[in-house]
């Protein structure tokens, strides 16, 4: 079976100008991933952006204002292959692995098994692993009865919080092989019964309808659909509920802020370039 073909746009530049350029690359493209790889030791930097569709070379160096090359990635489980060899990750009380480092879980963790096949999510990003410390924190002070993630990719929050408060949670995205391997990530962890992923473009399905309203949603995606879904999202939140945003840069926190005016800011968490921001709505009085 031949998986769907991805195109790279890439860009080199100086570390310095990454964020901003990863921003403009998302808000310009609309992607499905953008990353910024950094010379360990040196002033340069490269950000990629990867595409289901091949993007217009000329016209993404255009709006970068500097040469954007494009091109395919093999026709291959690429994401896959990019895991092997990574090392386990911990994130908050998480300690986060692939079936190459089996054996290796240590004592007093919460330990998550994770397969990425072709869905993006495996700890390794920063965004990941930012809201899994995000989570740990929240479940030393508060337990969630209904939880969305939203955007869940390989499932690996949605599994993260089923494991915390043992309690159903709802997964959508809208790549229907990310929800097929959020509900293999979820059986071979031993929270099937709790997580349940579906297929949903933004906050509009059956299921997620019938879970209303969430007392924590997590929405791990790029700025741009965060933006767009902001009515939703705020829409789909409880009285007195937690929202989880990330896969935005440091210099997108205070324009995704403004979507989300009518929740109170409460934290920002932040590793490299990237952040994720807790906000809370407001309990209705009476």
């Amino acid at each position: 079976m031949h998986n769907p073909p991805l195109w790279k746009a890439s860009v080199a530049l100086e570390k310095t100008l990454a964020p901003d350029m990863a921003a403009l690359l998302e808000l310009a493209s609309e992607p499905q991933a953008v990353l910024i790889v950094e010379e360990p030791f040196g002033p340069g930097a490269v950000v990629e952006a990867l595409y289901t569709e091949e993007p217009d070379a000329a016209w993404l160096s255009k709006v970068a204002g500097q040469a954007v090359t494009v091109a395919p990635l093999p026709d291959q489980d690429w994401i896959k292959l990019s895991q092997e060899g990574l090392p386990p990750v911990r994130a908050g009380r998480f300690f986060v692995y692939g079936a190459h480092d089996a054996g290796q879980v240590p004592h007093g963790v919460i330990p998550m098994r994770i397969e990425a096949g072709m869905a993006f999510g495996t700890g390794h990003h920063e965004t990941t692993a930012l809201c899994l410390a995000v989570l740990s924190d929240l479940a030393r002070r508060q337990r969630f009865a209904h939880v969305l993630d939203l955007g869940c990719g390989t499932g690996l929050l949605a599994i993260g919080a089923a494991k915390l408060w043992k309690r159903p949670v709802i997964a959508s995205d809208i790549d229907p092989i990310a929800v097929e391997v959020t509900t293999q990530n979820a059986r071979g962890n031993g929270v099937a019964n709790l997580v349940r992923a579906v297929t949903a473009d933004g906050v509009t399905h059956p299921v997620l309808d019938a879970g209303r309203p969430y007392d924590l949603i997590i929405a791990n995606i790029l700025a741009g659909p965060l933006t767009r879904l902001a009515p939703g999202i705020v829409a789909a939140l409880a009285s007195g509920g937690t929202l989880v945003l990330s896969g935005l840069l440091h210099n997108q926190e205070k324009m995704l802020l403004s979507f989300y005016h009518r929740l109170r800011f409460v934290r920002g968490w932040r590793d490299g370039p990237w952040s994720a921001l807790v906000l809370e709505r407001g309990r209705k009085s009476g």
